[in-house]
């Protein structure tokens, strides 16, 4: 063989060599290639489905679900809507993709009824801008007029309302949904805010592979984390008595021409709370029509007030559970007693002789209060307040909540004490004194209030809220004296317009003065009527609380606070299905 010929055979055989190479690598690209698409098409299907999703599915994904606000029915046990979503739109224009601006804000102005200069500046205020939103919450309707219209450079974005199907009934507990710092939707007052992070849920969010400059890698690696929707809160309140407890304080402050009114009414051997109202109110669905922001507040755990004589059941019981009195125990009324200073009388301005403690209550006498509290003395009647819940949050699940204040008690002199006896110079709100009285019915055992009866998670799970004992301010004993006592009030005493034919009800009226806001003293015509009590005493089935601010047509609580009692107290053995117990 020639020189020539093994040369041209090594050159082929380098040849076949290359060309194998070659494809070797083109197979090897191929199966990389086939791998590549394969993990893009199975593995990150997801990811790539939502890139290509409309704005809709984007937002499904990455928006979370708010929460609902749900109720359980009596009857059946079906969940009612309080609160939950429904679909809206919002609105945005494209100022540098309009032709004429200004026909164009016209136009849009028109079909969404809003001020037609309003339109034209926020549209024609910077033409060059990419993006500029014109309304949120806009409905379906309106959203096809628009697109009938065919407006150059609007645009729509799908997007979840609250929706509050109970309208001008319960805002003050419901609460509303409006906007955080940074614009995003967050609960404000009432169960949305103080649920806000359960109802929320948590947001989605996108997780890419970036270059050195911060752009998206194609082939990088990708991923997205679905949003998870948020919780369904169930409270406990009943529907119901709700309706009911909401119609009878709107009535009751209206026909009084009051100031306002709360009613609060709880499961005395739970602490579930059943009903809580107040009036006026507002419709969360039309929050930003509100005139006084200070309505979005809830009376019922912000407005510590002194409760004047309801607060006299807890000095008395204080009394008979330390053993300083008995239910019998007389005491000279002579009408006045001077304290430091002071001369502190009874309502009425009259001596009434030789009276038992049950008769303190019944007529409701300041200085039979006094005589109790000197026999306690003031560091055993502090310790009661305390241990009743006064001065502190009941933590009944409802933000912002006031705790009162018992400090005057701290204070040196013998006429803090005194008056602290019978409602004046402390305070308490609506939800702390329901809560006592509710010890008082309960055997002397103190429950936590709550608002929520079951929370559900998005993956089905359910937390359910179990009653809890705070402590045993009195013993049974003295629960059920100070309960015969009680009884006796709305038999013999003030209370008489609280009774309900059939039943022992057990309760006291108050007619509390109001702290001057400007100076010492009290305003000369402005009183707060209220009346707490429970029924059947025997065996309560709820204590309730009614105030009633400032009413302008009677003086007392016997006139103002007791009738709403008593309405409500026979709806509500009525509605409990409670036998009669009585002739």
């Amino acid at each position: 063989m020639s020189l020539t010929q093994n040369r041209s055979l090594r050159l082929s055989d380098l040849h076949e060599k290359r060309l194998k190479i070659i494809q070797y690598c083109f197979l090897l690209a191929g199966v990389f290639i086939v791998l590549r698409l394969g993990y893009l098409q199975i593995v990150q299907y997801g990811f790539y489905a939502f890139m290509a999703s409309d704005q809709h599915d984007v937002q499904t994904k990455l928006i979370p679900t708010r929460g609902q606000i749900l109720v359980r029915d009596k009857s059946d046990g079906t969940l009612r809507v309080l609160a939950t979503n429904r679909l809206s739109w919002q609105v945005y224009a494209v100022p540098k993709e309009m032709h004429d601006a200004v026909d164009t804000a016209h136009q849009l102005a028109q079909i969404l009824g809003l001020p037609d200069v309003d339109v034209v500046t926020q549209i024609t205020k910077d033409l060059n801008d990419p993006y500029e939103k014109i309304a949120d919450d806009v409905d379906q309707d309106t959203v096809d007029k628009l697109k009938a219209a065919k407006l150059e450079g609007i645009g729509y974005v799908k997007s979840n309302a609250r929706f509050y199907p109970e309208s001008n009934m319960s805002g003050q507990l419901i609460g509303f949904v409006g906007q955080d710092a940074n614009g995003q939707p967050a609960g404000k007052y009432g169960i949305e805010a103080s649920y806000n992070d359960l109802l929320a849920g948590s947001s989605g969010e996108l997780l890419a592979e970036k270059d050195a400059s911060g752009r998206r890698i194609a082939v990088g690696l990708m991923d997205m984390k679905q949003a998870t929707p948020g919780a369904d809160i169930v409270l406990t309140i009943d529907p119901a008595i709700q309706y009911q407890a909401c119609l009878t304080i709107q009535n009751a402050v209206r026909g009084h021409v009051a100031d306002s009114g709360t009613i609060v009414i709880m499961q005395p051997y739970t602490g579930a709370v059943l009903a809580m109202c107040s009036f006026p109110d507002f419709d969360p669905a039309q929050y930003g029509k509100t005139r006084d922001i200070a309505v979005f507040n809830n009376p019922a755990t912000f407005d510590p007030y002194e409760p004047g004589s309801i607060f006299k059941a807890f000095t008395l019981a204080a009394g008979l559970d330390a053993g300083k009195i008995g239910v019998n125990t007389t005491y000279d009324d002579k009408g006045f007693e001077k304290i430091d200073d002071f001369t502190i009388k009874n309502s009425d301005g009259k001596a009434h002789g030789t009276k038992t403690m049950t008769q303190v209550l019944e007529e409701s006498l300041n200085t039979g209060t006094i005589f109790v509290e000197r026999l306690l003395g003031r560091e055993a009647f502090r310790k009661y307040l305390i241990n009743f819940g006064f001065g502190q949050k009941t933590n009944v699940g409802l933000t912002p909540e006031a705790k009162g204040t018992i400090a005057s008690m701290d204070k040196s002199g013998e006429i803090y004490a005194a008056t602290a006896s019978f409602g004046q110079g402390i305070t308490m709100t609506p939800i702390q004194l329901t809560a006592g009285y509710a010890a008082l019915a309960n055997g002397g055992l103190l429950m936590k209030p709550y608002i929520v009866d079951e929370i559900i998670y998005a993956d089905g799970r359910r937390e359910k809220t179990k009653p809890v004992e705070i402590g045993r301010p009195i013993t049974q004993r003295t629960s059920r004296l100070i309960s015969g006592m009680l009884v006796s009030v709305v038999e013999n005493g003030h209370g008489k317009r609280a009774g309900v034919p059939g039943y022992w009800v057990a309760g006291k009226t108050g007619t509390a003065q109001v702290p001057k806001k400007n100076g010492l003293g009290y305003e000369s015509d402005i009183t707060i009527g209220s009346f707490a009590g429970y029924a059947p005493a025997s065996d309560p089935k709820f204590a309730m609380l009614i105030e009633i601010v400032h009413p302008r047509d009677v003086e007392w609580a016997e006139s103002s606070a007791a009738p709403v009692f008593g309405d409500m107290a026979k709806f509500l053995l009525t509605y409990l299905e409670v036998p009669p117990e009585r002739k």
